[in-house]
């Protein structure tokens, strides 16, 4: 029997790391490399526990697409480091942690370890790409943010999410049932209820307002409610009886909002996804001599020697 497909959010991943590391890891000429080793790690536990037998490591080619900021100017504002306006605006990162991202794609390359994006998308839009157009194997998308849970199905294949927020050792596997039992959401209707609930409960940490008043809890249960976002408004627009007056007026002050908000949260499904090479799990290294001068050059010795031994054995 084959493995799941394993989507990785890598940017979530690799930042996970980098916080839950010390910066004391580090190469012999000082570079810090915890999360290099953290990320390399986490990869390693990835084969050994879930035994995908395809994996994709997937990137942001545009971590503030253009096309959601036009629509909603406040999406991630507050990370902007510098705007850059006939280009991608620079993100604010850790100094420590921006050298390593270069290493991180070196390794995958050498290892023979895919990666993917999509010019103009973030990394959750080639995830969504790939988990919707897939076939074949069951999708399994390791991710440290809740955005994501939007993909969970059961047909045509399933999508589960594995929830790495707290760690590893903690990880969640969530589908549809877990879905809508943690936020009281029909499980028939799990992913899309969830980016519904999303839009209108908002998320600070992306810049998304939401509508002022309404809470998980509340939106939620308007969503099981009215079956969608867009039934919700239309029913509150035509001042249905079940949409309290005060709810009402919530969503009437953030009608500009909620025009928008769908787009904005949900994945760009047809992304325009570029695959660096076959997502075959590799069986040994593409370039184990460059592997092995990557573990000299940055001290990556055990974490490098952990990958090694979690690749599947021909």
């Amino acid at each position: 029997m084959t493995g799941p497909l394993a989507l990785l959010d890598s940017a979530s991943l690799y930042f996970r790391s980098f916080y839950a590391l010390p910066d004391s890891m580090t190469a012999p000429d000082g570079t810090p490399v915890n999360a290099v080793r953290g990320f390399t790690d986490t990869i390693a536990r990835i084969l050994v526990d879930r035994r995908p037998s395809r994996l994709v490591a997937c990137l942001d080619a545009d971590w503030r697409p253009k096309f959601r900021t036009d629509l909603l100017p406040s999406y991630k504002a507050h990370r902007v480091a510098e705007e850059v306006p006939e280009g991608s605006d620079v993100e604010e990162v850790p100094d420590t942690l921006t050298p390593q991202v270069p290493i991180i794609l070196e390794l995958l390359e050498a290892f023979g370890i895919a990666t993917a994006e999509a010019a103009g998308y973030e990394a959750d839009d080639v995830i969504g790409a790939l988990a919707i157009r897939e076939q074949d194997s069951p999708v399994e998308v390791i991710t440290g943010d809740r955005d994501l849970f939007q993909l969970v199905r059961h047909e045509p294949t399933s999508t589960v999410v594995i929830y790495v927020g707290k760690g590893w050792n903690k990880a969640e596997v969530l589908g549809p049932d877990e879905i809508a039992e943690k936020y009281g959401i029909p499980a028939g209707n799990a992913g899309p209820g969830y980016a519904d609930m999303a839009a209108l409960r908002g998320d600070p940490s992306d810049g998304l307002p939401g509508v002022a008043g309404i809470g998980e809890k509340t939106a939620a249960k308007l969503i099981t409610q009215f079956g969608s976002l867009q039934e919700l408004i239309e029913a509150s627009d035509a001042g249905d009886s079940r949409v309290p007056l005060k709810t009402r007026l919530r969503l009437t002050d953030a009608a500009d909002y909620l025009a928008v908000a769908p787009t904005v949260v949900r994945v760009a499904a047809d992304a325009p996804v570029e695959q660096s090479r076959p997502d075959t799990v590799p069986a040994e290294p593409a370039d184990p001599d460059k592997v092995a001068e990557l573990a000299e050059r940055w001290n990556l010795g055990r974490s490098v020697e952990r990958l090694l031994a979690a690749l599947p054995k021909s």
